[in-house]
């Protein structure tokens, strides 16, 4: 006999008996429930006062008989039963109501969640009668909250269509997934944030996770944004609202669900198994954009050895969450990993790709070597992603370094030399970009690339002063750069899109950045840069002095 899930402490024998005899019912596919079962479950809970529930599937068999306390029932594990984009879970939930009417939030957040075929409530009075029975099943567009409720039905009207009406639902879910996948974006993603900071942080956080999520080529189709005095240790958002961020997706069709916070692999767990989308934060973001980019073998070494740094803790998650990992988004470019892989072959990975990009950073040490024996100064370009780094660069020595006005469009570094007007040569590097927050995983793989910065006599700190979050970006660079141990390097700030501003304002940004404001597109523009530039190499070379500003 199958087992009773749930709460049955305590009951005896007799109820247990005849609840176990549930098992033995079918279904016909027109009723959600028959009137003779209903009339049974009835009288059961009200002699137990607790709650009964059964999952009901397709073929009208009953998969589980459920015991809860006189509130509420609790639907256990089905992650097992399959559950296809576009598709609804296979299993209906047909449960008592000790009193109360309608169906509950619970109710339609369980309906939601779980993707059920349909929710019942059996509204059963104090003598054991059913009065009425409450159904409820999901929308595929967003009217009503995603959720539709037929009219209360007495038990002797059960015959809805059932199978019917749950096999149009999939039909109209199809079609509407379907049309939505013929938008611009491959991926559709709620973007959330549960902040401890001040609102205008939390809000500067969520802008630039938009720009990530543009820059994977993400759609996204709705903010949640939490303050919270701490975060929840479970689900880091409270349990009820996670509940309304679930529903929130299905009515948006949401494919994705992205933290601004880096989850731990307990939490990701917790939020998979409440949540049937793909789950991933803001590390695992960044990390699918770097593999994207990667284009030389040492990108995609460094790539790699982060994204299975980032893997190897949440090896220990269900493989419900863990697919939501390495599948798609987060999970994609030469880092990939198979569902799987066990955590000493991803170890042994690991040391192999430390041991090769261990050779990749001695490669480097020569080329700084002999690039010192010809004596030719250095000067490497920094700043925030999409500062105009490579513009730069390639308006300074006109060459062809790719530039886009997207996050990390620059991931493997970029050297060219540059003359000065009085014959002076230097190499002028462009490096990746900076970012609030950057994963420590990515700062340790580039290792390699940022020992590059090591051997500079000049950095040149290219601001984006037509981002109104500017001046939080210098000081999240400046922290790199202290965190790094790079901010003993002489450094020119360099003001940029100054074309993008007024000439007030760029002047303002002079005055307290101090360097040479710029449009990094004018050649024309640049060059009072190159002259302050000459004139630092001269300074730094005659006796060290670091440079103002």
């Amino acid at each position: 006999m199958k087992k009773i899930h749930g709460n049955t402490k305590g009951l005896k024998a007799d109820p247990l008996r005849r609840l176990e005899n549930l098992y033995r019912r079918r279904i016909p596919p027109r009723f959600p429930v028959t009137a003779e079962l209903t009339r049974e479950v009835a009288r059961l809970s009200a002699e137990i006062r607790r709650q009964i529930g059964l999952l009901v599937d397709r073929r009208g068999r009953i998969d589980y008989v459920l015991v809860g306390d006189r509130q509420t029932i609790v639907i256990p594990d089905i992650s097992h039963y399959r559950l296809a984009p576009g598709r609804l879970r296979g299993l209906r939930c047909v449960h008592t109501h000790l009193g109360g009417e309608k169906l509950t939030e619970d109710d339609l957040a369980d309906l939601a969640l779980l993707r059920l075929d349909l929710m019942a409530a059996i509204v059963v009075d104090a003598d054991g009668n059913p009065l009425h029975v409450h159904i409820g099943h999901l929308l595929p567009g967003e009217e009503n909250g995603g959720v539709h409720l037929l009219d209360p039905l007495p038990p002797q009207r059960l015959d809805i269509g059932c199978l019917d009406l749950i096999r149009s639902l999939e039909q109209e879910l199809a079609q509407v997934r379907k049309g939505r996948r013929a938008g611009r974006g491959a991926e559709r993603a709620l973007l959330v944030s549960v902040s401890t900071a001040s609102r205008r942080r939390a809000e500067d956080s969520m802008a630039e996770l938009k720009e990530l999520a543009r820059s994977s080529r993400i759609d996204v189709i709705g903010t949640v944004l939490q303050q919270r005095e701490k975060p929840d240790p479970r689900y880091l958002m409270g349990s009820g609202k996670l509940k309304e961020l679930a529903i929130h997706a299905l009515q948006k069709g949401a494919t994705l669900i992205v933290f601004d916070q880096e989850l731990n692999p307990s939490q990701i767990r917790s939020i998979t198994d409440q949540i049937e989308l793909k789950v991933i934060d803001r590390t695992q973001l960044i990390l699918d954009i770097f593999a994207q980019r990667a284009r030389s073998r040492e990108g995609k070494l460094q790539v790699e050895l982060a994204q299975l740094k980032y893997l190897l803790p949440r090896l220990v998650t269900r493989n419900t969450a863990l697919s939501r990992l390495t599948g798609g988004i987060g999970g994609r470019g030469p880092g990939e990993t198979k569902l799987e892989i066990n955590r000493r072959r991803v170890r042994d990975r690991i040391v192999r790709l430390e041991k090769s990009l261990a050779d990749v950073s001695r490669h480097r040490s020569h080329q700084r070597s002999r690039r010192e024996k010809r004596g030719l100064p250095i000067i490497s370009i920094i700043g925030y992603t999409n500062a105009g780094k490579s513009t730069l660069l390639n308006t300074l020595t006109r060459s062809r370094v790719l530039a886009e006005s997207r996050l990390f469009a620059t991931l493997d570094p970029s050297s060219r030399r540059l003359r000065f007007p009085r014959d002076i040569e230097v190499i002028i590097t462009d490096t990746v970009g900076f970012i609030q927050d950057l994963p420590k995983d990515l700062m340790t793989a580039f290792g390699a690339t940022l020992e590059e910065l090591e051997s500079a006599d000049l950095l040149l700190h290219v601001v984006d002063i037509a981002n109104p979050r500017c001046m939080d970006q210098v000081d999240a660079v400046d922290r790199i750069l202290a965190d790094l141990s790079l901010d003993r390097i002489p450094t020119l700030r360099v003001p940029n899109k100054m074309d993008l501003v007024d000439a007030d304002t760029a002047a303002g940004f002079v005055r307290q950045l101090g360097g040479i404001a710029v449009s990094a597109t004018d050649a024309a523009a640049l060059l009072p840069l190159i002259e302050e530039m000459a004139r630092s190499i001269d300074r730094i070379e005659a006796d060290g002095f670091p440079v103002d500003g």
